[in-house]
């Protein structure tokens, strides 16, 4: 009786051994193909490269103009050129304020350009953590007794000074405060809190040894851990990753301010520091989002739309 590859060979016509290996034709089809497909590639990253420039170039011009409306408006506001009725001191308010968001808005897309054509440098300067998100609150506070909410910070005195880029905190943050404000519904809170963190990395230098990281594990926090937590609706697990792609809206939320860029740019400020950030949600139970920063900056290759 033949055996089974015998037969397999007999039904086709062909045995194992007559499979001829791929001709030197195909080989170079082959190659052709791919380089085609390297080229198409390219060809649309330099387009998008092109129209990410493009419209930067556009946003930036609209800075201008947009300053010096919103400083007319300021002016309207003091009433150095005469005396405002109730009515127009409320439009010269909404229009002061619908002012200030489209110029956040640009700022957001000024950013997210910077990031995608890798043109933001992280600037390391020795400072105090507590100080940094101190000065947050502050600005944010206003905002916040405006929409009947409550902003708790109280400063962790085990944070010692490290260096770290305090801009880019600052706007990773705002980022957070300026969610949590706009969902959370009022009479609701927000709390920001800021500690000392042992960040167990996947991956450890090549130039320590296993016995080193046991030893660092088990001792001295290497990392700072920030979280803003709030009393708002929550966000199911299954969006917990994509809210931090570009542009991602919640369902639902299509009509809310914003452009859904801000948690974008928080994630990827944090990765140019070497950090990362997570959210946990549940619906109806508020939102935590947390991220981790490096007290040491590790100087490595940037992911992309970092530099």
């Amino acid at each position: 009786m033949a055996s089974m590859p015998d037969k397999a060979a007999a039904s086709t016509g062909t045995h194992p051994k007559d499979v001829m290996p791929p001709t030197a034709a195909a080989l170079a089809s082959a190659r052709s193909s791919a380089d085609e497909v390297a080229r198409e590639l390219e060809e649309l990253r330099d387009r998008f490269r092109k129209t990410t420039n493009a419209l930067a170039s556009a946003a930036h011009d609209l800075k201008t103009p947009l300053a010096i409306l919103n400083g007319y408006i300021e002016l309207l506001q003091s009433q150095k050129l005469g005396p405002l009725n109730e009515r127009q001191r409320e439009v010269m308010g909404d229009m002061f304020s619908s002012g200030q968001r489209l110029q956040q808005f640009i700022q957001d897309f000024l950013t997210f350009s910077a990031l995608e054509t890798g043109g933001l440098r992280m600037q390391y300067v020795e400072g105090d953590m507590n100080g940094c998100l101190s000065e947050v609150c502050r600005l944010w506070s206003g905002r916040f007794q405006e929409r009947g909410l409550a902003l708790y910070f109280l400063a962790n005195d085990k944070l010692t000074e490290f260096p770290f880029d305090g801009p880019k905190i600052q706007r990773v943050i705002s980022n957070l405060l300026e969610n949590a404000c706009k969902y959370t519904p009022q009479g609701g809170s927000v709390w920001l809190h800021a500690e000392p963190h042992m960040w167990e990395r996947r991956s450890v230098s090549k130039f320590a040894s296993n016995g080193d990281r046991r030893r660092q594990s088990t001792r001295v926090p290497n990392a700072v851990k920030v979280t803003v937590a709030d009393t708002g609706p929550g966000i199911r697990p299954e969006f917990h990753l994509e809210i931090f792609d570009d542009f991602f809206r919640l369902p639902g939320s299509e009509s809310a301010e914003g452009m859904g860029l801000g948690l974008a740019i928080a994630r990827r400020l944090l990765q140019g520091m070497g950090g990362k950030i997570w959210v946990e949600s549940e619906p109806g139970a508020g939102c935590k989002f947390s991220f981790l920063i490096p007290l040491k900056p590790i100087l490595s290759t940037p992911p992309r739309g970092t530099k």
